[in-house]
């Protein structure tokens, strides 16, 4: 049986990590770009500019990447909490996850405007990983930004 992949997709605060925290409770290693640069140089926006944290980000994803087909290699199925906004970057990841002899499987989770913002202003009170802060504006950008998966074999899980 080939490993399987989780690229789990969707924007801040519809509910990517939670998810992929109930899969690593049946045993699957999640790799998080966010968490890994949180624990290597400190919080997003907090402690590091944007800037430097888009530095951090790329070789950790560099990092992650060669883990992730080691892991695969090994027979392991694996989250991967990154967001995958754009369609190219799923892309990617597929051909990837291929290649090494895995499956992937996209889980979409889907959630509104006022849903987004709501757990987001949740989410801005607490400093852990996966809680960079993210305004009203910041959101409306990046809603802009990300390309929805449109027939790309995505699983929708709609966020009420």
């Amino acid at each position: 049986m080939k490993p399987i992949v989780y690229l789990l997709c969707g924007l801040g605060g519809s509910g990517k990590s939670t998810y992929a925290q109930k899969l690593a409770e049946s045993g699957l290693q999640k790799l998080s770009l966010d968490e890994y640069v949180y624990h290597m140089y400190g919080r997003a926006i907090v402690n590091l500019s944007e800037h430097e944290y888009v530095q951090h980000y790329r070789s950790a994803k560099v990092e992650l990447d060669e883990k992730l087909v080691r892991m695969i290699q090994e027979g392991q199925s694996v989250i991967l909490d990154y967001g995958f906004w754009r369609r190219d970057s799923r892309d990617y990841y597929k051909r990837l996850i291929n290649e090494n002899g895995g499956e992937w499987r996209l889980m979409y989770l889907k959630a509104g405007p006022g849903l987004l913002m709501r757990r987001l202003g949740e989410r801005n009170k607490r400093t852990d990983a996966n809680a960079f802060p993210v305004t009203e504006e910041k959101l409306d950008e990046y809603i802009a930004r990300f390309e929805e998966p449109d027939n790309e074999g995505e699983e929708v899980i709609q966020q009420l």
